[in-house]
């Protein structure tokens, strides 16, 4: 930041009119804002607001952004535009196999504040096409259609101009005001209520809290809040996961039958199948007659890979590292990922079409079946079944966060041979 921005906190003259040196910054900073390509700063021909009132919590298009600044005036100290691109956001490269790369991509992400790293997760959830969607898809209309003077702003509501988003458009801006709307006032910097819910979800699963567990942990937490602040957090665990739910990554239930003959899916998937064609055993438990849902004897939950696999082109951390195959090069003659075994170059001969495009995803699968409850009780075999992306390289292809839990068989017992029978859905996401 060269420039004097001092006019951004002198709107009025001596007589109480609007300078023209704070209408001509205005419309530089509109500029500049607006001139943004990275849909973290400006997305569908909005920007957030800074004003005194919006505190760059909202998302506006230009006219009402301008309105907002020359009636309300800017935030105090927002001098540098770092909500709207002028700070540029870290970038962390692995550009060779080593120590040294996965150290600087370690150093280079303890450096990037937690709450960009919730933004770039919310922009890679939605993915880029979201953004180049047609208006009429997500109700927002388009800011530049409207021509009228600056001086019409104060004779017309823009709140009758602009529509709010709609569907896929608005659950997102929602996750993205969570994502910068401070957990209460005067709190730490970059504590968020997207931040502290995603903390709370974490907790629940590494020290596997019960549900009722963690609403009470919840409940007896907001009544350090004031109700203000309360109002903005949700007030249990199915709001929370509700509202973490658009982040995407969601999962598939599938009945099965109780001896792994076939899985309802397909053509067995509606309930009017009410037991096995193979060796007739029923599909549902007995249970009450006013059930309000059957109760399936077995069932198997399947992550769909395909969202997961576009996730890892749609993240900038990722994306550079799916086509690193191509340039593998094996000097020591040793073996240090599958791209340098001979199985990789005779199935790039054998289909060279494939071979050709290199931004094709190689998949290794594997599954094991362990007992869940200890060795000392009861025999119960669970099976899930694991998807790695041999696109990466070794620094990466065999870390947790890049092996896909795919399958999830249920027990008690092996599915042994009929294994292929829970396979399904996750072959035929691959055809």
């Amino acid at each position: 930041m060269g420039e004097d921005r001092s006019w951004m906190y002198r709107r009025r003259d001596e007589m109480g009119y609007w300078k023209n040196e704070f209408n001509a910054g205005v419309e530089i900073f509109l500029d500049f804002a607006f001139s943004q390509t990275d849909p973290m700063f400006c997305a569908m021909n909005m920007i957030r607001c800074p004003c005194s009132k919006c505190w760059n919590r909202e998302w506006h298009h230009r006219r009402r952004v301008q309105s907002h600044l020359i009636t309300n005036g800017f935030m105090d100290g927002y001098f540098i535009w770092k909500r709207h691109g002028e700070i540029i956001h870290r970038k962390w490269r692995c550009t060779q196999v080593g120590e040294s790369s996965s150290a600087a991509a370690a150093a280079a992400m303890n450096n990037v504040p937690s709450v960009d790293r919730l933004r770039d997760m919310l922009h890679d959830a939605i993915g880029p096409n979201f953004f180049n969607n047609e208006n009429s898809a997500t109700g927002v209309e388009d800011a530049t259609q409207f021509d009228a003077s600056f001086d019409d702003l104060y004779g017309v509501s823009t709140e009758s101009i602009f529509e709010e988003p709609r569907g896929d458009a608005k659950e997102f801006f929602d996750l993205l005001r969570a994502a910068d709307t401070p957990l209460f006032d005067g709190c730490d910097d970059g504590v968020t209520v997207l931040k502290w819910v995603c903390e709370l979800m974490s907790a629940k699963t590494l020290f596997n809290m019960s549900v009722t567990n963690w609403d009470y942990v919840l409940k007896h937490s907001l009544m350090a809040f004031k109700k203000v602040d309360r109002e903005k957090l949700p007030p249990d665990y199915y709001s929370a996961k509700k509202m973490l739910r658009h982040l995407g990554l969601g999962y598939k239930k599938y009945d099965v039958c109780v001896n792994n003959c076939i899985l309802y899916y397909g053509e067995y998937e509606s309930q009017c199948y009410l037991q096995c064609p193979v060796c007739e055993e029923p599909r549902f438990k007995q249970c009450d007659v006013h059930s309000a849902k059957p109760i399936p004897r077995k069932s198997l939950w399947y992550l769909p890979i395909i969202p997961r696999l576009q996730r890892l082109y749609t993240s900038r951390k990722t994306t550079e590292h799916m086509t690193w195959h191509l340039n593998c090069y094996n000097e020591n003659e040793k073996m240090f990922h599958p791209a340098c075994g001979e199985a990789w170059k005779h199935f790039d001969s054998t289909h060279p079409e494939f071979a050709s495009e290199p931004r094709n995803v190689r998949l290794g699968l594997c599954t094991d079946g362990f007992t869940l409850f200890g060795h000392s009780a009861s025999l119960y075999s669970c099976w899930p079944v694991f998807v790695s992306v041999y696109n990466l390289p070794p620094t990466m292809c065999m870390k947790q966060e890049y092996v896909f839990l795919s399958l999830i068989i249920q027990g008690p017992q092996s599915p042994g041979k009929n294994i292929d029978v829970m396979l399904r859905p996750l072959i035929d996401d691959l055809k």
